[in-house]
């Protein structure tokens, strides 16, 4: 058996149901980083019963139960880690410089590993270990984080919708309702810390892929400006929009891992020259909003197939919005999205092959010629694969007019900004709730694509509250460049006023 498979066999002997860890007393819904640094230094638990308490969860409800499938690879080592974190918390009590001390992570499958498989959703990489971490998992480790497992996504990051692969069989499903998905590609990560598997979560964002998920599993999800955080060690989907960052069910918890990854990385040319803020978590002590001004973007929000509820939701998100003491601007229009003008450009085999190319000798493929000659992959996504082939040359000519238009695009968003005296601007997330699981038809309501990918300006979806029917909906902010305070004093503020984050019904506590 070789390494790769071992480590998957991790997931079908322990958290498919086959002998896995023993339902701990320890109740880890909804904990928190601080409720986990709390409980360690008053030796409530340890380290490792708190581990063995998310992979009891894992066991129970991934294989099982609801049946999420939302866990590609347990991690193996998880439980010698938080080991070594209780040896150093007994030596030395706990340390500011390690703020992730303890902390349990899901990592989505297409960050590099050392020592884990990073499949990027496809059977055609399983066997693939890359020979160093991603420099976001380097950030998180060097932090004190746990890697606890490897999750699930859309095979290669190609779709927003849905999270669907080929190393895992089945849809990965939304613990709101198993019948309904969790967006892609991310959706792993995001139904995952929804479910409590993990305090915390890694995704990527390339079009939706952070907030998306996060907006349909109640979450947080942070995308940070162009050049802010590294994508060294990142599968590629389309390097002029990859952005990889935290998941997370509250603020603060998304802004603690966001502090970590933020700087510069000489394996990032993107990152080179950015200077990060001192301290992120400053911004999280406001409690009103008075002196802000938020423009709301009607194009967006009030669109023909916009679901009636999530329409409601957003009109009481901007009542407490301006109950917390901001300026509402309403609307604030942005001309080019009003055109049918595509901002997308395909630089994915070029990407690619230059990542397999960091593998090593030891890579399973070298390039996607080979993937699609091998057809180790699920067959929704052969098509698009195969259009990736036909693109060949330099990835800046062949994307020169969508990054033109995309420059476009920042100018207005930009000129809006200043010509209003915005702090930001607000939509829905998803204008409509959760599809149904297999449903590619019916209104979807992505918003996410549109503004802050092209622009490359930041956006943070924070929870909106939910439907009748009890499914997520998403509050969207985007600033402009390196506005990441402002988006997270925002958040913060609307998140404590409202408290609309809930665990999902079919996941809960486990029993003694």
């Amino acid at each position: 058996m070789g390494a790769a498979v071992a480590a998957l066999a991790v997931l079908a002997a322990g958290a498919c149901g086959g002998g896995g860890p023993p339902a701990p007393a320890l109740d880890v819904v909804e904990l928190d980083i601080a409720g986990i640094h709390a409980g360690l230094e008053a030796g409530a638990f340890t380290c490792e019963e708190l581990v063995t308490a998310y992979l009891a969860r894992i066991d129970a409800y991934d294989r099982k139960g609801p049946a999420l499938h939302a866990i590609v690879t347990v991690n193996p080592q998880a439980a010698e880690r938080a080991r070594e974190a209780d040896a150093r918390i007994a030596a030395s009590g706990m340390d500011a410089h390690r703020p992730l001390e303890c902390v349990p992570v899901i990592v989505k499958d297409n960050y590099d590993t050392a020592d884990l498989p990073t499949t990027a959703g496809s059977a055609s990489l399983a066997e693939s270990i890359p020979p160093m971490d991603a420099f976001q998992v380097e950030r998180i480790l060097a932090a004190g984080a746990i890697v606890l497992a490897k999750s699930n996504m859309a095979e290669f990051a190609f779709s927003p919708f849905e999270s669907l692969g080929s190393v895992v069989p089945g849809h990965t499903r939304n613990p709101y309702d198993p019948y309904r998905v969790p967006a892609g590609s991310s959706g792993g990560t995001g139904a995952a810390v929804a479910a409590s598997f993990g305090a915390v979560g890694l995704g990527t964002d390339t079009g939706n892929s952070i907030r998306g998920p996060s907006s349909h599993n109640a979450l947080v999800g942070i995308r940070s400006t162009m050049g802010l955080t590294s994508r060294a060690g990142i599968v590629p989907l389309n390097l002029y929009r990859d952005i990889g960052g935290p998941m997370a069910r509250t603020v603060r918890d998304a802004v603690l891992v966001f502090d970590v990854l933020a700087g510069a990385d000489p394996r990032d040319p993107a990152t080179e020259g950015v200077t990060r803020e001192a301290d992120y978590l400053g911004h999280l002590g406001a409690t009103d909003l008075t002196g802000l001004r938020i423009g709301v973007v009607r194009q967006l929000s009030d669109t023909d197939t916009a679901d009636a509820e999530i329409r409601d939701l957003f009109e009481a998100a901007l009542a407490d919005l301006a109950g917390l003491g901001a300026m509402i601007v309403d609307p604030v229009a942005i001309p080019m999205l009003d055109e049918d003008r595509s901002l997308w450009c395909n630089p994915f085999r070029a990407q690619l092959n230059e990542y397999l190319a960091t593998l090593g000798p030891d890579a399973p493929v070298t390039n996607l010629q080979a993937i699609v000659d091998g057809g180790a992959f699920h067959p929704s996504i052969d098509g698009r694969l195969r259009t990736a082939l036909e693109v060949e040359g330099d990835p800046d000519a062949t994307c020169a007019d969508a990054l033109a238009g995309a420059d476009e695009l920042r100018d207005q968003v930009a000129g809006a900004f200043a010509a209003d005296e915005l702090d930001a601007l607000v939509y829905p997330s998803w204008s409509n709730p959760p599809r149904l699981l297999g449903d590619l038809t019916t209104p979807d309501g992505n918003n996410s694509y549109q503004l802050s990918p092209p622009t490359g300006f930041p956006a943070v979806t924070v929870p909106m509250g939910f439907t009748e029917a009890g499914l997520p909906g998403g509050l969207q902010l985007l600033g402009g460049a390196f506005a990441e305070g402002v988006l997270i004093r925002i958040a913060h503020a609307y998140e404590q006023a409202t408290g609309h984050r809930r665990p999902p019904p079919t996941t809960p506590p486990l029993g003694p």
